[in-house]
């Protein structure tokens, strides 16, 4: 069976060191802390996006979250459902927030397919005692108008479900209004770099927490300088204020 957690196509590896499941292993959650499962592809697991979250926690004085993830090469959620890894594991155990993640899903076909298989999925989630999520991502570079099109896909579908909308897309454009330098696509101009994905894990912990990123100390063992510190910290605050 496929490990949970991808890592052997990893494209940016984060800057700290986390330790990980073998494959097949199961690895659950046993500690007191918030208990987050993310469903996705690689641009979740791209430079391990809840290692980032898990850390960001500890770093605002949080009992570390307890993360996990589902997440496999080019997945959408209507795969996740028919491979059966993500429905195995929402059944092992309770969650707090279960996050859903496939590919940009702009186009209208797209934005139905994302709503519909996260309906299907939302009433396991809710079974398993968790708040249903959706973590808006971003097209490729090649497609930066659909950025637009990428909001309203994850935006509906988080109402669909009543559940969670994390508008990690809106913030990189935030920060970009603010610095369009910021690097925050990797190589290969679609998957995120390691500042990318630390934008998105600041987005998720604010809205899963309900405390303002802005301020907040760097993660340990990730080095940022202070300014850009400041403004993705600011990007991800707005952008979670201004989510509709």
């Amino acid at each position: 069976m496929r490990s949970l957690l991808v890592l052997a196509t990893v494209l940016f590896p984060a800057c700290f060191n986390i330790t990980d499941p073998g494959p097949g292993e199961l690895n659950l959650p046993t500690g007191p802390g918030k208990r987050v499962l993310f469903i996705g592809n690689s641009l979740t697991y791209a430079n391990d996006l809840p290692a980032f979250l898990s850390a960001i926690s500890v770093a605002a004085g949080d009992t570390a979250y307890e993360t996990r993830m589902v997440a496999f090469p080019d997945y959408a959620l209507e795969d996740h459902w028919n491979e059966g890894t993500a429905l195995r594991v929402l059944r092992a155990t309770h969650w707090d927030v279960v996050a859903m993640q496939q590919g940009p899903s702009s186009l209208p076909e797209n934005q139905t397919f994302l709503r519909d298989w996260a309906v299907k999925f939302a009433p396991e989630i809710r079974a398993a005692g968790a708040e249903p999520a959706l973590y808006m991502v971003w097209p490729s570079l090649a497609r930066s108008a659909d950025f637009p099109g990428v909001h309203t896909s994850y935006f509906n579908a988080a109402q669909a479900v009543s559940g969670l909308f994390l508008p990690a897309g809106d913030a990189w454009l935030r920060a970009w209004a603010r610095d369009p330098t910021i690097p925050l696509y990797g190589p290969d101009n679609f998957h995120p770099s390691p500042y990318g994905t630390f934008l998105a894990a600041l987005v998720i912990y604010e809205k899963l927490s309900g405390k303002s990123v802005v301020g907040m100390p760097a993660p340990a063992g990730f080095t940022i300088p202070a300014d850009l510190l400041q403004t993705l910290q600011e990007a991800a605050h707005e952008a979670v204020s201004n989510e509709g």
